[in-house]
């Protein structure tokens, strides 16, 4: 294959959850840029309709789909439909993911389980429901979006770090069931990258000049910075990568 045909996704359909800002909307662009049709989906129809027309109007194909994956027969009744018209994903990106803050002690179990249903749950079940329809055609890709958490812990982010510590475990279980049904599944673990669910750690002075400090490249992440990783996992070019996870840091890791 040449260099172009290594990374080419037309032909291909990708599902990306939490497809409406931040990290998922601008893998969801760069998806559709590579040469597949996107299907965006989030709970913000307005948020996924004014995504999916900057999508369309740079010359790619991509539709909005308004769901909440924590809802179980929400997410199995959209994933038949797909596979009923014809349209089952290809690739599947586990993006939506939510991250709850406070000391062990002022901590709250419904809390807990929200991040575990949104982080842990929701990636399960879709990843389930997507793959009926990638081993039928025998190929497919998940990429679950991890995080530096899953390597490491965090004070006050318990179930957040909890959930992708186990993201990473079910990455693995995922490549080593659909492996030898030509569905790979791996996991992007990014650092510290600038989105709406962090504006909180950006804004303080403190934080910010630890992030800078303890990044060897002394810089916050970009959501772009994680485009280039996506795009391997999901195309032609990571066909013997299985199971793997892949840091996207700046460095953060491996100094500390």
């Amino acid at each position: 294959m040449t260099p172009a045909q290594l990374f080419d996704l037309s032909g291909r359909t990708a599902l990306v959850t939490g497809a409406s800002r931040g990290i998922g909307k601008t893998m969801a662009q760069t998806l559709a840029d590579a040469g597949a049709e996107v299907i965006l989906a989030a709970r913000s129809k307005s948020a996924l309709e004014e995504a999916a027309a900057a999508i369309t109007a740079k010359g790619g194909r991509a539709r909005p789909l308004v769901l909440d994956v924590c809802d179980e027969t929400a997410v199995t009744a959209s994933l038949a439909s797909l596979r009923d018209a014809g349209n089952a994903p290809d690739i599947l990106v586990n993006n939506a993911g939510i991250i709850e803050r406070s000391p062990l002690a002022e901590s709250r179990t419904d809390a807990w389980r929200n991040v575990v249903d949104t982080n842990l749950v929701a990636p399960y079940v879709l990843a389930r429901e997507a793959a009926r329809g990638m081993v039928a055609k025998g190929f497919g890709r998940i990429v679950n979006i991890a995080s530096i958490m899953a390597l490491h812990g965090k004070r006050n982010a318990h179930a957040y770090a909890s959930t992708k510590h186990a993201i990473a475990g079910l990455t693995k279980a995922l490549a080593a069931e659909l492996g030898p049904s030509g569905v790979t599944a791996n996991a992007i673990c990014p650092g510290y990258i600038r989105t709406e669910i962090n504006v909180a750690l950006q804004t303080d002075q403190a934080f910010d000049a630890s992030v800078r400090t303890r990044t060897p490249v002394g810089r916050w992440g970009e959501t772009s910075d994680l485009a280039t990783a996506l795009l391997f996992l999901c195309a032609p070019a990571s066909a013997y990568v299985n199971g793997h996870l892949l840091v996207v840091d700046g460095g953060f890791t491996v100094t500390h």
